[in-house]
């Protein structure tokens, strides 16, 4: 099994708030992650809910998830060993 890693080309992000403490960012019209506001701060999360860390600033945050260039894609076995997964139980 293997990953692929595929790079984005630098589009800007746009943003947009979700809730008073949830920002979520999309790429070139696809989910590109959110930023929440909780007890340790701004925590970004990626496109696969992965967190990318935790920012005193909800600019910070944001700059974080902008310099995140590069999104792990699922391999074909791994997609279909999940949506079979979901199917059995």
């Amino acid at each position: 099994m293997s990953n692929t890693i595929t790079t984005h080309p630098p589009v800007p992000l746009t943003w947009k708030q979700a809730d008073e403490d949830v920002h979520v960012a999309t790429r070139a019209g696809e989910y590109a992650g959110f930023v929440e506001l909780d007890v340790e701060g701004h925590v970004v999360r990626d496109n696969h809910g992965t967190e990318l860390g935790s920012f005193a600033t909800l600019a910070d945050a944001r700059r974080a998830l902008e310099g995140s260039t590069q999104r792990r894609t699922r391999s074909f076995v791994q997609t279909v060993r999940r949506h079979l997964g979901k199917v059995r139980g």
